[in-house]
């Protein structure tokens, strides 16, 4: 594990094949498996569950009880509300379950994901993009927006552009 300066609470069960950025913290009851990169300056709320092999960027916020599977890349300047769960298969069952049924997500710069929303696999949320509380995200969204509702739908647009 590289911990660059990072502050990783005790409670925190951390895998020792994992990098860290600098000035990252981990508070507690955390789990981050073998592979997790995260980036600089990243603050991880307590209970958040980080899976094998996801992407985190630098400055990013990551509120309590979140589960982030394998196949998501989060990128920078990303906040991550309370009980945010993100899925990585289209179709799960218990049966014949493999790690090749894991599509990739991908949520890129500045987005903003409001408390217990649900983000299903295999789509891409664009830069500058709001999703507000409770929703759940079905398809990939452009940039600059405001989302919200079951299925998340857009309501405004335009939202952020520089």
């Amino acid at each position: 594990m590289t911990k660059n300066d990072a502050y990783i609470h005790s409670s925190s069960e951390v895998s020792e094949k994992c990098k860290i950025g600098e000035g990252s913290k981990i508070w507690h009851f955390s789990h981050i498996r073998e592979g997790a990169t995260i980036g600089k300056n990243v603050t991880i709320g307590q209970n958040v569950y980080i899976d094998k092999d996801v992407e985190i960027g630098d400055n990013c916020k990551i509120q309590n009880n979140v589960s982030i599977y394998k196949g998501v890349k989060i990128d920078n300047n990303v906040f991550i509300g309370p009980s945010v769960v993100f899925t990585n298969d289209v179709y799960p069952i218990v049966d014949g379950w493999s790690d090749k049924k894991i599509v990739d997500t991908h949520i890129k710069n500045d987005v903003s994901l409001g408390a217990n929303s649900t983000i299903l696999a295999g789509i891409t949320i664009g830069e500058f993009t709001l999703v507000g509380a409770g929703s759940v995200v079905t398809k990939s969204l452009p940039s600059n927006c405001i989302v919200y509702g079951n299925p998340a739908k857009i309501k405004s647009e335009d939202y952020r552009k520089e």
